[in-house]
């Protein structure tokens, strides 16, 4: 069958798939954070770890950076061009899918789909590198906000993330997934689900430089940059406290779409 093809196959029956599979379930071998949580059944443990193995392969093989902007297609065709990663199984397709297409009200995610195909591209003729953070922006609005909150803050300010597309969201929540035990709503807490990121149509993340993995953290509304960001007016925070998506609190997640 045309992977294209299947793809529409799945994607028209994907809503009940995880159903139908029992790919995420409520599971008796794993401590629950909330009685309510979804959780990924063990069967399925193979599958997360083959392709977060192989994710981990094809960055390394473009590049950190390249990495952000790198299509479902192209990721596909890397991994079955070069030995040392391997093709893409049925089983790891079918499962990348079901993250892909799935509803995740199922889990306690709220927010609004951004990409309805997973092989949605990031058009590089709109984009632009932004020097020493190894992270892309859109031309037009994010650059210029993230440009001009530079100007504002100084030179403290720092992008922690910016453009990803489909591939790069789905390592980040894959790899979040495998850190919370397979906890689906825990995860959809602190990393918007692959279709759901609004990193792909021209969102970003700040920081403070030099502040490391505690930008992504609560830490960040105590430093005088997020103060400064506070009294910007151009400046909107996508997740703020008990936002309607169900995502945790995002000081560093600035809105731009």
């Amino acid at each position: 069958m045309n992977r294209r093809d299947f793809f529409k196959i799945t994607s028209a029956g994907i809503s009940t798939l995880a159903l139908n599979t029992n790919v995420f379930a409520n599971s008796e071998n794993i401590e629950l954070k909330n009685s309510s949580d979804v959780l990924l059944e063990n069967v399925y443990l193979k599958e997360l770890q083959s392709i977060r193995r192989k994710l981990k392969l094809v960055q390394r093989h473009v590049g950190y950076g390249n990495f952000n902007l790198l299509s479902f297609d192209e990721m596909l065709r890397i991994s079955r061009n070069v030995s040392s990663i391997g093709a893409f199984t049925k089983e790891e397709l079918t499962f990348l899918e079901t993250i892909f297409y799935s509803n995740p009200l199922n889990h306690g995610f709220f927010g609004d789909r951004i990409s309805d195909n997973i092989t949605n591209m990031i058009n590089t003729k709109e984009v632009v590198k932004i020097p020493r953070t190894g992270h892309y922006l859109f031309k037009g609005k994010s650059l210029e906000t993230y440009n001009q909150m530079k100007k504002d803050i100084g030179d403290t300010l720092t992008l922690t993330s910016g453009i990803r597309s489909i591939v790069k969201q789905t390592k980040l929540f894959l790899d979040k997934l495998d850190k919370e035990h397979g906890n689906i709503s825990v995860t959809s807490k602190s990393i918007a689900p692959p279709a759901f990121t609004y990193h792909s149509i021209g969102d970003f993340d700040v920081g403070k430089k030099g502040f490391g993995h505690a930008n992504f953290t609560s830490r960040f509304a105590l430093t005088e940059e997020f103060s400064k960001i506070r009294k910007l007016k151009y400046i909107d925070v996508r997740y703020t406290v008990n936002n309607k998506d169900g995502v945790r609190y995002e000081p560093w997640h600035i809105k731009t779409v």
